[in-house]
C-alpha cells in the first residue's frame, strides 16, 4: 500500500458523497488494525454491559470524565491534583476539567457542524492560556484537512468506531490548529468521537490514562500517524485500540469500586 497522505483523501469527496467508496476502508487492511479495532470495540462492550453501569452508569461517567481530564490535563503539562476546596487555579488543568464538564452541550454540535465543535472546545480549554480562544489557524492546508475532517465526522465513513475515533485524534494532533491547548482538545473531540460512534455512548472509558502512563509511546505513535507512511499510521491505530481497551479496564475499575 502506497503512503496515506491526508491532503490526497480529499480526492475522493465527492465520490463519497454519493456513497460510492469510504476514503478510510483502505486502513483495516494495515498490518493489525482490524484486530485492534475488534479487541477494541468489545472492551469497551463489555464494559457497558457491568451490572453498575446499567443502572448507574452516570456516576461512574462522571467519575470517568473526571479521571480523563486530569489525565489529558497532565499530558499537556498540567497537574492531576486538584486542590481540596475544589479551586483549581492551574490553566490547563482548569481548561480540562471545563471542557469535561461541557461535552454533552458540544455532542450536539459535534454531530452536525464538527468544526464549531472543536472552536467551542478551544474556547473551553484555552480561555486562561492568554492566546485568542476558538480560533483555529486556517492557513490553506489546516483548513483543507478539517474540512475533511469534519466531512468523515459527518458520514464520510463508515468504517467502525475506534478507527474513525484514532483517526479524529490523530489528525487533530497533527494538524494542532490552534495556538494552545490542542492536546486537550483532540482527546476530548475522540471523547466526543467515541460517543457520536456508538462506540462509547455513555463515556465510560478512560483511555487518556493509558496515555498518560506510556506518554513517550504515545507520542512516538502519534509521530507515526504524522508522516503519512502505512506502517506509522498502523502504529497509532493499533495504539489508539490499544488505550480503548485499557481505558475499559479503568472503567471497570470504576464500576467494581462503585459496588462495593
Amino acid at each position: 500500500m502506497a503512503s496515506f497522505n491526508w491532503c490526497e483523501v480529499a480526492t475522493y469527496r465527492r465520490v463519497v458523497c454519493c456513497g460510492v467508496t469510504d476514503p478510510l476502508a483502505p486502513l483495516l487492511d494495515l498490518p493489525g488494525v482490524a484486530d485492534a479495532v475488534r479487541s477494541a470495540r468489545d472492551a469497551v462492550f463489555q464494559v457497558h454491559r457491568h451490572r453498575v453501569n446499567l443502572r448507574g452508569w452516570a456516576t461512574t461517567a462522571a467519575e470517568a470524565s473526571v479521571r480523563a481530564a486530569r489525565a489529558s490535563a497532565a499530558l499537556d503539562g498540567g497537574p492531576t491534583d486538584i486542590p481540596d476546596d475544589g479551586a483549581v487555579t492551574d490553566p490547563v488543568l482548569a481548561g480540562a476539567l471545563r471542557v469535561a464538564e461541557g461535552l454533552g452541550v458540544v455532542l450536539p454540535t459535534w454531530q452536525r457542524a464538527p468544526l464549531q465543535a472543536l472552536a467551542r472546545l478551544h474556547v473551553l480549554a484555552g480561555a486562561d492560556l492568554g492566546a485568542e480562544p476558538g480560533r483555529p489557524r486556517l492557513s490553506p492546508g489546516i483548513s483543507e484537512r478539517l474540512d475533511l475532517l469534519a466531512g468523515l465526522v459527518t458520514g464520510g465513513t463508515s468504517v467502525p468506531g475506534p478507527l474513525l475515533v484514532a483517526v479524529v485524534h490523530g489528525e487533530l494532533m497533527s494538524l494542532a490548529p490552534f495556538p494552545t491547548a490542542n492536546g486537550v482538545v483532540a482527546r476530548a473531540a475522540s471523547r466526543l468521537a467515541s460517543i457520536a460512534t456508538g462506540l462509547d455512548p455513555k463515556s465510560l472509558g478512560v483511555p487518556e490514562v493509558w496515555c498518560l502512563r506510556r506518554r513517550d509511546d504515545y507520542a512516538a505513535a502519534l509521530h507515526g500517524f504524522s508522516t503519512g507512511e502505512p506502517d506509522g499510521v498502523a502504529r497509532w491505530v493499533v495504539f489508539w485500540c490499544q488505550a480503548l481497551e485499557a481505558g475499559a479496564r479503568e472503567a471497570r475499575g470504576i464500576a467494581d469500586a462503585a459496588s462495593a
